[in-house]
């Protein structure tokens, strides 16, 4: 079966069964206050929270059951260890796990710093390390949840969204990928113009954390055609505020005429942002002070809401993001919706590789998920989108086939490395460190 097309079901379910695995993270309750606030839009019936983690799990669980009750969701939420269970019968299942834990994360953004290249968990020779941990997982889960429920959608929202679900969908499964870097520039922009989110509407190019809104339209009415490109009004008005939100120059932001991603900041400013991660400790370390005191707040039985210290977690918005794109998928909404997911190019962007997964604007329903066509993409961008995919060519040969050499070749074709010495003393540290995720190191 395609991954990206689905034979529609005649009717949806009235009450959906979701399956989390990664159902234990300290995120969830984000998920889950979204499910409980969205409910008309996706309504769900039954929620498993999936994870190995069974003390952690039942935490989870509990104030998830909370949440809902406090809304007045009628769902019926519970817990299980094992996948092939909790995955059995379920319309969606959502992925968001991290194999290693937030220990692996740290050694991500620290032992690259080493080699003077950016520790960080999604990009570089950290991202790499990820990747190789997480491929052989997710694709063990996946097959798991094709045997119990081969109609099952799979949402990947674990990082490298773009190596993750490329490789989910080169199996042949039922797979997108979603980030929130889109959903939030909406968000933002939205604020800046004073609209509702609905009315603001992307440009939205590249690869997973390798993205730029080359234009934003603001709609006249939700979903409609036409409108008015707004983006240098915003630049003009907001563009400080952008630009201090990306941590770029304004002057950068406002040559460039486009809004980066965050993660573009790892190219644009590679050494700077190195000298930055060196003084201020890795990323993992606060979020593990973090997870500590939410885990602490989970507990506490009378605890029935979302923490505000889950909002210092990361990953705002995804809840929404998640609510659409599974109701789209799952045809729950009434309709085709356009939103920004990570899915195969299929020759949307003429100078990658069909099998490429590209993040852009995709047409989806329960018919499954179209990409729409792109405009040209400038040479300023798509040499650098050309070189990272590449990369996650290699990287997820990498993944799934293994070798001191492959992960070598990986290394040297990245951008942010690409020096002989420097690719294999980064190979050296990246297998000393996940030697017991790896089978085969």
């Amino acid at each position: 079966m395609s991954a990206t097309k689905s034979t529609p079901k005649s009717a949806p379910r009235s009450a959906l069964k979701l399956a989390i695995v990664g159902g234990g993270s300290t995120y969830t309750p984000e998920l889950i206050d979204g499910f409980a606030r969205l409910r008309d839009t996706l309504p769900i019936g039954e929620l498993v929270l999936i994870d190995p983690a069974a003390e952690r799990l039942e935490l989870i669980g509990g104030l998830a059951r909370r949440i809902f009750a406090k809304q007045g969701h009628p769902a019926v939420v519970s817990t299980t260890t094992d996948v092939a269970a909790g995955v059995a019968d379920a319309d969606a299942v959502l992925l968001q796990l991290r194999v290693g834990g937030q220990a692996a994360r740290h050694q991500d953004e620290t032992w690259p710093l080493e080699c003077g290249c950016v520790g960080q968990e999604t990009t570089g020779a950290g991202g790499l390390a990820k990747a190789l941990r997480t491929v052989p997982v997710v694709l063990d889960i996946a097959d798991t949840v094709r045997r119990a429920n081969p109609d099952a959608w799979i949402v990947d929202f674990t990082n490298p969204v773009g190596i993750v679900t490329r490789a989910l969908q080169e199996a042949g499964h039922k797979a997108v990928g979603l980030c929130n870097v889109a959903i939030g520039f909406q968000r933002k922009f939205a604020a800046h113009l004073g609209v509702a989110p609905e009315l603001v509407r992307l440009d939205h190019v590249g690869l997973n954390h390798l993205t730029w809104e080359r234009g934003v339209t603001l709609l006249d009415a939700p979903g409609a055609a036409g409108g008015r490109e707004v983006l240098p009004e915003l630049l003009r008005d907001f563009g400080k505020e952008i630009a201090d939100d990306l941590h770029l120059p304004q002057a950068v932001v406002q040559r460039l005429g486009v809004v980066p991603s965050y993660y573009l900041r790892y190219y644009y400013q590679h050494d700077e942002v190195v000298e930055e991660l060196k003084a201020q400790g890795s990323r993992a370390a606060q979020v593990a002070e973090i997870e500590r005191q939410l885990l602490e707040m989970y507990a506490d039985p009378g605890l029935d809401t979302k923490p505000e210290l889950l909002g210092k977690r990361g990953g705002a918005f995804y809840s929404e993001a998640a609510v659409q794109l599974i109701a789209a998928l799952l045809g729950t909404d009434g309709g085709t919706s356009v939103q920004v997911v990570n899915t195969r190019n299929d020759g949307v962007l003429p100078f990658l590789p069909d099998d490429a997964v590209i993040e852009v604007p995709a047409e989806v329903d329960a018919a499954g998920v179209r990409p729409l066509p792109q405009r040209l993409v400038e040479p300023l961008y798509a040499g650098l989108v050309a070189a990272v995919t590449s990369y996650e060519h290699l990287a997820l040969d990498a993944a799934l086939r293994g070798g001191r050499d492959r992960v070598y070749d990986a290394l040297l074709a990245h951008p942010l490395v690409g020096q002989f010495d420097l690719a294999d003393r980064l190979t050296d540290r990246l297998l000393a460190h996940n030697r017991e995720h790896l089978a085969w190191a």
